[in-house]
């Protein structure tokens, strides 16, 4: 059996797209992607999947909008970006998820949950509801009244979270790379991707690269620790390029598109 094949009967996934891919360089929402986005989710819905999406972008749209300067903001400055934001994310969500007839939910939540019994109890209560109900959870940290997610966090750790409280079969991670490289494409012309990991090790985490945009928190590094969490835990990861969110069809087929993290178990 192909390696790929372990995720061709996967039923719960978790889908997080970053923020790179959720707006353009200047760091306006890009519409049209976000609404692939939603018709894509919607259309695996209607197929039997059950789907959480892990959104980041809340912080950069929430910047944007107050015409603030992602390098020089401040604490209080990042959690008021995250406030206003969210709001807009939301609504954007709600307006292409609805022309579809698709039903989603918001939950902000910490990682903090995963430490509070009580907590991490409420939260699985809830994801299980809302995915028998046939709705579509779309999570977010809880930047804004969070400084911990912000100083310590990032939405891929956050999927990993995600993908662990609610047994998920596969995580899909959407980001502006096609895949783990050998080398930094960017900077490197000779790069070619990895479409397969065993193993999380020391050697490939040194082939991590650093943050992808202004906008966003997380790097190639952060999205090598949430395959590592899932694998421990027999859960498949894929990072993928979400220029074209139609990319989780074929994922979902089996095909080889970016890099597949083996789980351990």
């Amino acid at each position: 059996m192909r390696n790929r094949d372990r995720i061709l009967d996967a039923k719960r996934i978790v889908v997080k797209v970053g923020t790179t891919t959720l707006t353009h360089e200047n760091g306006n929402i890009n519409l049209e992607r976000i609404e692939r986005i939603s018709r894509v989710l919607t259309d695996l819905s209607n197929s039997g999947k059950e789907l959480v999406l892990v959104s980041s972008g809340a912080i950069g749209v929430g910047a944007n909008k107050l015409n603030l300067e992602r390098s020089n903001m401040s604490l209080q400055q990042k959690q008021a970006a995250a406030s206003v934001g969210q709001a807009i994310l939301m609504k954007i969500y709600q307006k292409f998820f609805g022309e579809y007839n698709q039903n989603v939910s918001q939950i902000l939540i910490t990682k903090n949950v995963m430490y509070d019994i009580e907590g991490k109890q409420n939260a699985e209560n809830t994801f299980e509801t809302l995915l028998d109900l046939n709705v579509i959870p779309i999570v977010n940290e809880n930047d804004t009244t969070s400084t911990f997610e912000m100083q310590f966090g990032d939405n891929d750790s956050l999927s990993a979270m995600v993908s662990t409280l609610i047994e998920a079969d596969l995580l899909v991670l959407l980001t502006d790379i096609d895949g783990l490289y050998t080398a930094d494409p960017r900077r490197d012309q000779n790069a070619k991707i990895i479409p397969e990991v065993e193993e999380v090790t020391r050697k490939i985490e040194s082939l991590a690269s650093g943050k992808g945009s202004k906008f966003g928190t997380g790097g190639m590094i952060t999205k090598l620790s949430a395959a590592k969490i899932c694998g421990r835990e027999g859960i498949e990861t894929v990072i993928a390029n979400g220029e074209d969110p139609y990319i989780l069809y074929n994922i979902l087929k089996g095909e080889d598109v970016g890099t597949l993290f083996l789980s351990n178990k």
